[in-house]
C-alpha cells in the first residue's frame, strides 16, 4: 500500500546541509498499524509529512497506493491526499467557533460532497468515536480527548485508505490517551491502515508493528505480531 525506497529529505540554507530522510526504506501493507518512535529531531515528522504529501522528498521513490508520488504535480497530490488520507494531530486543529458537527463538515465541503452524503457520514463518524449526542457542541465544551475524538471523526468521514497520526495523545493525560489509543485500535481493527508517530513508550508497545527512526533512518524493527515477512529496510 505504501512504499518507500531509499527516500532522501535534505534542507538546503546558504551556509548548511541537513538530511533529515536517508536512504529511508519502509514497505507498509494494507490494514497495518505501525507506531513510529525515536528522539526528537531523528526525522519522525518529516517522514510523516513526505508520507501524507505535505512536502516532497529530495530523492527515491515513493508509491501510494501503487501510483508513483515523484511523478505527480502540486494538484496531483493534493488529489491524492484528499482521496487516500486523513490526519491526526496532537493539536486537534478544530475551528473553535463551529460546533462539532460543522468541524467534521469542513473538509467535505472542500471535496465537493452532497448535503445527504455529507450528513450521513458526519453522523456515522461521530457514532463511532461516542460523541453523537454532542454535535451541536463547541470544541470549548469539551475535554481534550473527546476533542482529539472529533479530530479523528473529521479524518474517517473522508473515507481515506490510510490514517497519519502525529503525537495523536501528547496533549492529553495518560486515561484519555489510553482511551483514543483504545479508539484507534478499533478503527485498525475495522480495516483502516494506521502510521503513529509517538513518544510514548507504553502506546507504542500496544501497536503491531514498531520502527525506530535515528538519524533520519529506520535503525531497528520490531514485529510484535502479524506478518513476519513483512520488511522494513534500515
Amino acid at each position: 500500500m505504501l512504499k518507500m525506497n531509499n527516500i532522501s529529505k535534505m534542507y538546503q540554507t546558504e551556509m548548511v546541509q541537513t538530511h533529515a530522510l536517508r536512504d529511508f526504506n519502509l514497505h507498509v501493507e494494507e490494514g497495518e498499524f505501525i507506531a513510529v518512535t525515536g528522539p526528537s529531531g531523528s526525522g519522525k515528522t518529516t517522514f510523516l509529512n513526505i508520507a501524507g504529501m505535505l512536502e516532497p522528498f529530495t530523492g527515491g521513490d515513493y508509491l501510494l497506493d501503487g501510483i508513483d508520488v515523484g511523478k505527480l504535480n502540486d494538484n496531483q497530490r493534493a488529489d491524492l491526499r484528499n482521496q487516500k488520507i486523513g490526519f491526526i494531530f496532537q493539536g486537534f486543529n478544530l475551528i473553535p467557533d463551529l460546533n462539532l458537527y460543522e468541524n467534521v463538515e469542513v473538509p467535505l465541503r472542500y471535496r465537493g460532497i452532497k448535503a445527504a452524503e455529507r450528513k450521513r457520514r458526519i453522523e456515522q463518524c461521530l457514532e463511532q468515536v461516542g460523541l453523537a449526542s454532542r454535535a451541536k457542541h463547541l470544541p470549548q465544551q469539551l475535554s481534550g480527548g473527546q476533542q482529539q475524538r472529533v479530530a479523528i471523526a473529521r479524518a474517517l468521514a473522508g473515507d481515506p485508505r490510510f490514517l497519519l497520526a502525529d503525537e495523536p495523545t501528547g496533549n492529553l493525560d495518560s486515561l484519555m490517551a489510553r482511551q483514543v489509543m483504545e479508539l484507534l485500535e478499533q478503527i485498525n481493527r475495522d480495516g483502516a491502515t494506521i502510521i503513529m508517530v509517538t513518544h510514548d513508550a507504553e502506546l507504542a508497545r500496544r501497536a503491531p508493528r514498531n520502527i525506530q527512526v535515528v538519524d533520519g533512518q529506520l535503525a531497528d524493527f520490531t514485529l510484535y505480531q502479524g506478518n513476519p515477512n513483512v520488511a522494513v529496510g534500515a
